[in-house]
């Protein structure tokens, strides 16, 4: 049975992203573009009234959003190349943003553990962005890999950790139920570059051991196809993928997977996705970004949403 997509929002003309549900409505970003700077917000939508309202404006790329166990919003601020955490009272705070003395890449997407560590991937991707701790100066690329990173405490000055060493264009993580696996989206726009979702064993001392891999994605006549963007999760477990585009495969796409990689279902989707979040009653609604910004739900997925923690306050 295919999921029917009811649109809830947009499109804005540029790309949607970081659907998180924050307990009574949907946060997701919308990204600008040069000829659409409006778009560079948080916005809120309210499934009660349809509503859609900002949540926060001038979000210098805020991409991927997710909650802490104390109900803290945290956001990878793709434009100013550091992840920042959204203070109750309405002001912003960077977190750490060096790693080995250097400046990091660009964060896309996060997951933040029962511990407070905030896992994020830190690809190099989109337009090229203002660095350094003022967003006027332009400071180039200083570290030569593309990693996922973890921030060990949640302030400026906290250890910032290198956890992947086989990486190259991390897009998207998430963390098992039990937190004893973190999967991570290897999605490579290279003609030749791998586009895999892995599994990384969390080690007891918090490193990573060898991934598994549970799937790859190949190429046709066409070209190559187009790897995953986001990741949610439901109650078993089973990892909900946001992949595929028109110019090649299966065209846009949203997978399911098994914990061990089997492909489950496959549901079409009406545009590329970017990402994806349960929310609504019971989390029993799937929300679904677009690179055209459209915000999308799913009703009917017969799936149920798992959040490591309620959203709170």
């Amino acid at each position: 049975m295919n999921w029917d997509y009811e649109l809830v929002a947009g499109p804005y003309g540029s790309p949607t992203d970081g659907p998180v549900w924050d307990g009574d409505a949907l946060l997701f970003t919308s990204l600008p573009l040069p000829a659409n700077s409006i778009n560079n917000r948080i916005l809120r939508y309210d499934p009660q009234s349809g509503a859609v309202t900002d949540f926060r404006r001038w979000t210098n790329r805020v991409v991927g959003l997710a909650f802490s166990a104390d109900g803290i919003l945290y956001g990878c601020q793709s434009g100013a190349r550091r992840v920042v955490r959204f203070n109750r009272d309405g002001s912003t705070s960077p977190l750490a943003y060096r790693v080995d003395g250097k400046f990091h890449n660009q964060p896309k997407d996060l997951a933040v553990d029962r511990r407070g560590r905030i896992w994020f991937a830190d690809p190099v991707w989109g337009p090229p962005v203002q660095g350094g701790l003022r967003n006027h100066e332009l400071e180039p690329y200083s570290i030569d890999y593309r990693a996922v990173l973890r921030i060990e405490t949640p302030n400026k000055d906290a250890p910032l950790r290198r956890m992947t060493n086989d990486t190259a264009a991390p897009l998207a993580v998430a963390l098992s139920r039990d937190e004893d696996i973190l999967y991570v989206a290897e999605s490579s726009e290279e003609p030749a570059g791998q586009r895999e979702l892995r599994a990384y064993p969390i080690k007891a001392d918090g490193s990573l051991g060898d991934y598994a891999l549970l799937h790859s994605f190949g190429a046709d006549y066409r070209g190559a196809h187009r790897g995953i963007s986001g990741l949610c999760l439901d109650t078993d477990g089973n990892i909900i993928a946001a992949a595929g585009g028109e110019g090649s495969g299966p065209g846009p796409m949203l997978y399911v997977f098994s914990p061990a990689g089997r492909v489950l279902e496959t549901h079409p989707v009406p545009a590329e996705p970017t990402n994806c979040a349960f929310g609504g009653p019971e989390l029993s609604h799937l929300y679904v970004t677009t690179t055209e910004g459209h915000l999308y739900r799913a009703a009917n997925t017969g799936r149920q949403g798992y959040m490591l923690y309620p959203a709170v306050g």
